[in-house]
C-alpha cells in the first residue's frame, strides 16, 4: 500500500521544473543635465541620486545626455555632474545635442544633431554607443523618415536606446513643479507612493505584455528622468521593484538582450517598443500603462498629493 502511494511522488519528483519567471529591469535617465526643479539645485540633485543609488545597491544605470544643454542657465556645472554619474560607476548615451522632435525635424538636421552629442561623447568614459529618441519619437507615421534614421543610426555604430516600460515620470514632475510654483501644499509621502507604484505597475504591465506578444521575459528598460523626484524616490523604488520580484540588472545587460534587434512596423513609432510590439502582433488600444494617459495621471495627483479630492 505504501509503495503505491509513493510511486507516483517519486515520478513527480523526476518530472523536470519549469524554469522560475525572471524579472528583470534597468534603470535609464533621460535628459541630462537638467536645470533646477521643484525642490533642489541641480548640483543637489545629482549628488542626491547618486547617493540614493549607492544605498538601494542598485547597478550601472544610464543617463541618456543633451550635450547642448550644458551651460544653459541652471544647466551651468553639467558637464561636471555628467562625470560625477560615470564616476559612480554608470554610464551615458545620445540623447540628442538640443532634444529634437523627429516629427518636426528635417532628417538631414536631425542626424545633425545626433552627430553633435556624438562629438561631444565619443572618447569619454562611460560612453555606450546607444541613441534615444527624443520624445520617444521615431518618426510617428512617418515611415520613410522612420526607415532613414533607422538607416542613419545603422551607418554611425549606433543602436536604438529603446524604453520598454515607462509611467510618464516627466508629467509627474511637471504638476509638482507647476503645484510648487503656486504655493499648494505638497504631500511628499503620497508623492513618493504615485511615483513608486506607478513605475513598478508599468514595469509589471511591460511584463505581461512582452510574455503576450513575445512569449518570453525579455530585460526590461525603463524610462525615469533626471528629476527632483528621481532624488528624493529613486531608493524607494528599486526597493519597492525587488519586493514585487524584480532583479534590478545593468544597462548592459538590458541592451545585450535580443529584443533589441526588433524592428517594429507600425503606423506610428511613438512610444515604447512594448507598445509597438504589441500592436504590430494586433493587441488592441491600450496597448500602454494606464497612467501614461495624462488625464488619469492630474486627476490621482490632485486627489492624493494637493487633496483636491473635487478636482477633474
Amino acid at each position: 500500500m505504501l509503495r503505491r502511494l509513493l510511486l507516483p511522488l517519486m515520478l513527480l519528483l523526476l518530472l523536470p521544473v519549469p524554469a522560475a519567471a525572471q524579472k528583470m529591469i534597468a534603470l535609464s535617465f533621460d535628459d541630462v543635465p537638467r536645470g533646477r526643479g521643484a525642490f533642489f539645485t541641480p548640483d543637489e540633485r545629482t549628488r542626491r541620486i547618486i547617493a540614493e543609488l549607492k544605498k538601494a545597491k542598485a547597478p550601472q544605470a544610464v543617463f541618456f545626455v543633451n550635450p547642448g544643454a550644458i551651460g544653459q542657465g541652471d544647466g551651468i556645472g553639467g558637464e561636471q555632474r555628467i562625470a560625477a554619474y560615470v564616476a559612480a560607476g554608470h554610464v551615458i548615451a545620445n540623447h540628442g545635442y538640443g532634444h529634437k522632435r523627429l516629427g518636426t525635424t528635417d532628417t538631414a538636421a536631425y542626424l545633425a544633431d545626433v552627430d553633435a552629442a556624438e562629438a561631444w561623447l565619443k572618447g569619454r568614459p562611460g560612453y555606450r554607443p546607444w541613441f534615444r529618441f527624443p520624445f520617444l519619437d521615431e518618426g510617428g507615421k512617418d515611415k520613410a523618415k522612420r526607415d532613414a534614421l533607422r538607416a542613419g543610426l545603422t551607418e554611425r555604430g549606433l543602436r536604438n536606446g529603446y524604453v520598454t516600460a515607462e509611467s510618464s515620470d516627466w508629467h509627474l514632475e511637471s504638476l509638482t513643479r507647476e503645484a510648487v510654483r503656486a504655493g499648494k501644499a505638497i504631500d511628499r509621502k503620497a508623492l513618493g507612493q504615485l511615483y513608486v507604484t506607478w513605475h513598478v505597475e508599468a514595469a509589471d504591465f511591460a511584463d505581461a505584455m512582452m510574455q503576450r506578444v513575445t512569449g518570453r521575459q525579455p530585460v526590461q528598460v525603463m524610462l525615469l528622468h533626471e528629476t527632483d523626484l528621481a532624488a528624493l524616490y529613486i531608493a524607494d523604488l528599486v526597493r519597492a521593484l525587488r519586493k514585487a520580484g524584480w532583479t534590478v540588472v545593468s544597462a548592459d545587460t538590458a541592451y545585450a538582450d535580443p529584443i533589441g534587434r526588433a524592428m517594429p512596423d507600425v503606423p506610428s513609432a511613438q512610444g515604447t517598443l512594448t507598445e509597438a510590439l504589441a500592436w504590430q502582433a494586433g493587441v488592441p488600444a491600450p496597448r500602454w500603462y494606464r497612467y501614461n494617459q495624462t488625464d488619469l495621471a492630474t486627476a490621482l495627483f490632485r486627489d492624493k498629493v494637493l487633496g483636491e479630492s473635487g478636482a477633474e
